[in-house]
């Protein structure tokens, strides 16, 4: 009776050794997608759970850190061909050894042609020829990578059509041996092509949806399958659209920060300012000052940036530099100085008058002098 305890629990003891390989996280499961899923779908899944499963929006769930890390895990090896490839044929196991290390575990102990799991051990598989790929440049706002968008284009695409007749196909080189005589022979390489029915491609236009996912960056490429040009003798190729930005006019993006410049008058840069940016989804950013603003100062707002693709819970920084070229915005011309420094400085009882053949870079350099002039008053004379 012991005896056939024992036996039991190595028999199974072994076969968790042998099918080692394919135990482990099912991380289809995980991200809830096919097992044929593309990588757009998985990328697309991945987003969606992970706002969903963020351990900050499940603070009561105990799991919730587990879960959120298994999620990236799945994606991790998912999102990648050559380790989603692994991961097929050894499971999560195999990619711990590195992948292949166990292979396929009846081979290692039955010899390498056993081939219990399809077989076939090593053997090469003959390259199915496919057409070019097409890559069409799509210009997006900065305020549709902010926020998301869905995007229609018109795909003119060749599609292969019946034709009459037949056509050379699936050509190929094969050695022919000839007999030149007693004990000789003579080897020569022949194209050999079979006969297939024609066809004839046709242009078809097909309305192709692209979604324009937050935080996306400039050059990042979304593929379509089989939508690229055709193969006579095998698949088509993909579409690829390529995302280039449109430039703003008044963010500029860095990776997922923001840069802007705001160009304050001499009387904000002086004695403070408050005032409200306007977001790219609209929204409206709080800035201000009670102190002097030093020309070229900057400011740093965290978490209003764009979004990061990967993580759209997390964003960038915002970073808002005074321009220091202008502290004024009054245009002056030599006729209305005095003028325009009255409306720079309001309530100022000390105008002064120049030469009217002063030019205008001399005018800029005395508001310049006026800025620093007002500093040492006010640091000099305290109220």
């Amino acid at each position: 009776m012991h005896i056939t305890s024992h036996l039991t629990v190595a028999c199974i003891y072994f076969s968790c050794l042998v099918m080692e390989g394919f135990c482990g996280r099912d991380y289809y499961k995980i991200l809830n997608v096919a097992k044929n899923a593309n990588t757009n779908q998985i990328k697309k899944a991945y987003r969606k759970l992970a706002k969903d499963l963020h351990p900050d929006k499940n603070k009561d769930d105990p799991s919730a850190q587990e879960k959120f890390h298994d999620l990236g895990a799945a994606y991790e090896v998912l999102s990648d061909s050559e380790k989603r490839e692994k991961y097929d044929k050894y499971g999560e196991e195999g990619l711990k050894e590195g992948g292949g290390g166990h292979g396929d575990p009846f081979s290692s102990f039955f010899g390498g042609d056993f081939g219990f799991f399809g077989g076939g051990g090593n053997r090469g598989q003959q390259e199915t020829p496919k057409g070019a790929d097409v890559v069409i440049e799509l210009e997006v706002t900065l305020e549709e990578l902010y926020s998301g968008n869905f995007v229609e284009v018109v795909r003119n695409k060749p599609v292969a059509k019946p034709a009459s007749g037949t056509r050379k196909c699936n050509c190929r080189q094969e050695m022919v041996t000839h007999q030149m005589g007693p004990g000789r022979f003579s080897m020569t390489q022949n194209t050999v092509c079979d006969e297939c029915p024609n066809v004839q491609f046709v242009t078809e236009e097909k309305l192709l949806e692209i979604e324009i996912e937050a935080g996306m960056r400039d050059g990042q490429e979304h593929s379509f399958v089989a939508e690229g040009e055709p193969h006579l003798e095998g698949e088509p190729g993909d579409l690829k659209i390529r995302i280039v930005t449109k430039p703003h006019p008044v963010y500029e993006r860095r990776g997922d920060d923001l840069y802007c410049n705001v160009t304050l008058s001499l009387l904000e840069a002086l004695t403070g300012f408050e005032m409200q940016l306007k977001h790219l989804d609209g929204h409206f950013v709080s800035v201000s000052r009670e102190t002097t603003t030093w020309p070229g100062a900057k400011i740093r707002k965290k978490n209003e940036g764009m979004p990061n693709y990967d993580n759209n819970n997390q964003f960038g920084t915002l970073f808002i530099t005074f321009d220091g070229n202008s502290l004024c915005m009054c245009q002056i011309t030599d006729g209305e100085s005095d003028a325009a420094v009255k409306e720079c400085l309001p309530g100022s009882s000390h105008a002064y008058s120049r030469p009217q053949c002063f030019p205008v870079v001399v005018m800029n350099e005395v508001l310049f002098l006026t800025f620093w002039l007002t500093l040492f008053l006010q640091w000099s004379f305290p109220k």
